[in-house]
């Protein structure tokens, strides 16, 4: 399908959604007059973008969201030593065909060969992005595993310093014994059959007691690396974090559907992990396979666990990655099989079969698409007026903006609120609503702040803080209790607070 159809099908909804605006207010009047001012002042717009206050990031692979500089810091502390044929971390001695990592602090050119080995950097736009970026990971994974809480405090203090509020990050919580454990129950194809024997003698608990003791480690190593507690307390001590449990589709069905079982039954017992998402390319053979399998599992499993949450990965996929019958149907069978509450990624809607009904269930469900612009166009080529973004906006899917693996793709959230500014022509308005999205679709717990569907019906205040000034520093006592009563409705609290400061600042600029 061409650029011209792939236009014409977005402007095209089946019904309007959207709300009619509510009238701006002068302080978002002006602060969008002065975003209009310095839309060719590129320092300026960074400037303006990285104050803008910018909710969470809802869909970020912790081992890939720090920087590679970084990463090549850890392997030169822990004497890791790196081949120099494929630039991949290794354990010591380093013998030959190696290097001491520490090299690559000293010695510019290893390093900078290093840096594009771990990331998108320097990637020349014609190669082939979605193999390179995934094998990255392989390359650094000998560094990652080790230190969760550490770069659980770089990436921390990267999200406050860029104006959000909150996090979700994924992670493979013991997964080395979750693989153990499949290998020894084995495959059943009756899987209330097959999850019994997972839980039986409580082989599973032993693996969910082993992944509340290694986040209790990296808790104690991020407070240690954070210095949480002190008077030098890093940024991202403040910063509300919980786990998404990443489940490898690649590997074999038993693997899959214990690692399911494993962060599901975490979500329910841990209020530090909320949820499951499937990771690795959408696009492997076996992911291909096995991906229907997979929905099933967890339509069986959310029968097991229903208060665990289920974001998935599903339509990561493009023209000429797959064969054409591998796009026809994997967001719907995310959304009406696994009953997926997220959808990361989302790129192939407008390829699926009946899309327009998948888009409308989306909607009604308030089932929101995680975007991050800049993984799709190096994994996959897809960006501007061939990203369905402007498609699930026309029918009221909820969005929200991430950054997915910043680390590997040399970014930050900012950079990704300014595309979409850019790309799509958005007014203040429409990025402050995208920035509350992503808040309001956030697994923390609690009622949120505001009532109804927000984005069908606009971001009003429900009954207890009706009639109030959001982000005010004295509500009134029934909205204190509910902001009090509800780690969503204070994050979002929080953000108001920072938008009325926010617009006293460019608003003003803006009238001037």
């Amino acid at each position: 399908m061409g650029l011209g159809a792939l236009t014409l099908l977005s402007a095209q909804p089946a019904q309007a959604t959207a709300p009619p605006p509510r009238p701006a207010t002068a302080a978002e009047a002006g602060t969008n007059a002065y975003l209009a001012a310095v839309k060719n002042d590129p320092a300026a717009l960074r400037r303006f973008f990285q104050r803008l206050p910018k909710g969470a990031d809802l869909h970020n692979h912790l081992s890939g969201a720090v920087s590679t500089e970084y990463l090549i810091q850890l392997a030169a502390e822990d004497g890791l030593c790196i081949d120099t044929t494929t630039l991949t971390a290794v354990v010591p001695p380093c013998g030959p065909g190696t290097r001491p990592a520490s090299d690559a602090l000293t010695d510019r050119a290893f390093r900078d060969a290093v840096i594009r080995a771990w990331s998108m950097q320097d990637f020349p736009p014609d190669g082939n992005g979605h193999d390179h970026f995934f094998d990255t990971f392989g390359k650094f994974g000998e560094v990652t595993w080790r230190h969760r809480g550490k770069l659980l405090a770089e990436v921390a203090d990267e999200v406050v310093r860029n104006n959000q509020f909150y996090l979700e990050t994924m992670v493979s919580p013991a997964s080395d014994s979750a693989r153990k454990l499949a290998d020894e129950v084995g495959w059943d194809d009756d899987f209330a059959r097959l999850h019994r024997k997972l839980v039986a003698e409580g082989k599973l608990d032993l693996v969910v007691a082993e992944a509340r003791k290694e986040s209790d480690d990296s808790d104690a190593e991020f407070r240690a690396a954070a210095r949480c507690g002190t008077d030098r307390a890093r940024p991202g001590c403040r910063l509300p974090v919980r786990w998404i449990s990443q489940v490898s589709r690649g590997g074999t069905p038993e693997r899959v559907f214990t690692q399911m079982a494993l962060g599901m039954r975490l979500a329910e017992r841990d209020p530090r992990f909320v949820a499951v998402n499937l990771v690795q390319p959408e696009d492997w053979d076996s992911s291909l396979r096995n991906y229907s399998l997979q929905m099933r599992m967890l339509k069986y499993l959310r029968t097991v666990y229903p208060k665990a949450h289920v974001t998935l990965h599903a339509g990561e996929l493009w023209t000429g990655l797959v064969k054409p019958e591998d796009l026809r149907f994997h967001i719907a069978e995310a959304v009406n099989v696994a009953g997926a509450e997220r959808i990361g990624h989302g790129v192939d809607l407008v390829h699926e079969d009946d899309w327009q009904r998948t888009a409308r269930t989306m909607a009604a469900r308030e089932i929101a698409v995680e975007v991050p612009f800049t993984s799709n166009a190096q994994i996959l080529g897809v960006k501007g007026a061939e990203h369905p973004f402007n498609t699930y906006r026309s029918y009221g899917v909820p969005v929200v903006l991430a950054t997915d693996d910043p680390g590997v793709s040399r970014i930050d959230i900012t950079h990704e609120y300014q595309y979409a500014a850019r790309t799509y022509g958005l007014s203040y308005r429409e990025l402050k609503n995208l920035a509350r999205a992503s808040l309001e679709y956030a697994f923390l717990p609690g009622r949120s702040l505001w009532r109804g569907n927000p984005t069908r019906d606009g971001y009003s205040l429900g009954a207890a803080c009706r009639g109030e000034q959001p982000g005010r520093a004295t509500p009134g006592r029934l909205c204190r209790q509910a902001i009090a009563s509800s780690p969503k409705a204070a994050a979002q609290w929080r953000q108001e607070a920072a938008f009325r400061q926010f617009e006293r600042t460019f608003g003003t600029r803006g009238r001037s």
